[in-house]
């Protein structure tokens, strides 16, 4: 099969040809039909996550088609159009039996702990425990964002978050992960404050529904001013879904009292300390939550918001471009920024202007 492939850190990758992966005896193997290109790859790439070995096939945000499916599988077959968590768990830890499988204590993540979707196909373990049904009219460049960076805004707004109609909340950062959580919030009948840098990258918040918008590099000592000023003392609900020391400690100064802060970004060792203002935490008796992908049990509520058109993932996708482009594409995150979602087709060959 044909893939992208790095063989050292923060240089360049290249498709190549490579062996096709074969199902575990629980696993399944899946047709590419689209695959996200998310910031948790760039950190990968970079050298950021402990568990990818090299070389190594980036990629984790996924749908397709069942190709294979190892003996011990009994709920799929190949035909069947899936998509699937980024956190895909055991089925068996003390986590997973509490329904917590999105912090499986024995989770494997394609893309990190092995081979991922970058490629024409992708091995994925405990399919009956990990795998999500698509249905026929969402089509796979909508689904693959489902695994990551929307169905983790979803439970970072409404699972941890608890947003209630009514009420301000912030987001720090609007890539994949920012914008979704916008969208669901304000489909959940919150009043949103989105923060940004980039120009684009706020515009299209406007459109998928925020009330307000906050160029942070206008405000060289930071947006918390701002965002108290237009909640009227501070968000109710205020995630970081960049991930960055700044955006972490900005997204808690900007809560009003009892107010609830998500971490969804990551925040890796490389960025620097994160230093979270804790007086002020205790003072005011500020939530301080993590958020970690979603289990695959608990799409169903999000899936019944896209197939009703209250959530409106297909407007996030922003281009398509082919395995080809990829490499430059995944190094260029890190450089250039950007606005919604670029989604891989595998299938898709590039052309003379390419």
């Amino acid at each position: 099969m044909r893939a992208v492939v790095f063989e050292e850190f923060g240089r360049e990758a290249r498709v190549r040809e490579v062996p096709d992966p074969t199902p575990s005896t629980a696993g399944a193997v899946i047709r590419v039909g689209a695959t996200g290109l998310c910031r948790s790859d760039w950190h990968g790439w970079k050298g950021h996550d402990p568990d990818i070995v090299l070389p190594h096939v980036p990629g984790h945000e996924l749908a397709g088609v069942v190709e294979a499916v190892g003996p011990d599988v009994r709920n799929w077959r190949p035909g069947d159009r899936v998509t699937v968590p980024f956190v895909c768990a055991c089925g068996r830890c003390a986590a997973c039996a509490e329904g917590a499988q999105q912090v499986c204590e024995r989770q494997t993540q394609p893309g990190f702990t092995h081979w991922g979707s970058f490629a024409e196909f992708v091995a994925i373990e405990q399919a009956d425990v990990n795998l999500v049904a698509v249905p026929e009219e969402l089509s796979f460049a909508t689904a693959a964002g489902l695994g990551c960076r929307f169905a983790t805004a979803f439970r970072a707004v409404v699972g941890q978050g608890r947003v209630a109609p009514g009420e301000w909340v912030a987001v720090h950062g609007c890539g994949g992960v920012g914008l979704s959580a916008v969208m669901i919030a304000a489909a959940a009948g919150a009043r949103v404050v989105a923060v940004d840098v980039s120009p684009g990258a706020l515009e299209l918040a406007k459109a998928l529904g925020a009330a307000e918008c906050v160029d942070a590099s206008a405000h060289p000592s930071g947006p918390v001013t701002a965002i108290r000023d237009l909640t009227g003392g501070g968000a109710h609900l205020s995630l970081d879904a960049l991930g960055s020391p700044a955006t972490c400690a900005a997204s808690v100064d900007g809560l009003r009292r009892r107010g609830r802060h998500v971490q969804v970004g990551l925040l890796p060792a490389a960025a620097g300390e994160t230093v979270v203002p804790m007086a002020r935490v205790i003072g005011l008796e500020l939530e301080i939550l993590g958020s970690h992908g979603m289990a695959a049990h608990d799409y169903p509520p999000m899936m019944d918001m896209v197939r009703a058109g209250t959530l409106r993932p297909d407007l996030l996708v922003t281009s398509t471009i082919t395995l080809d482009a990829a490499p430059a594409a995944l190094a260029a995150m890190g450089t250039v920024p950007g606005a919604g979602v670029t989604v891989i087709d595998p299938a898709q060959r590039p052309t003379e202007e390419d």
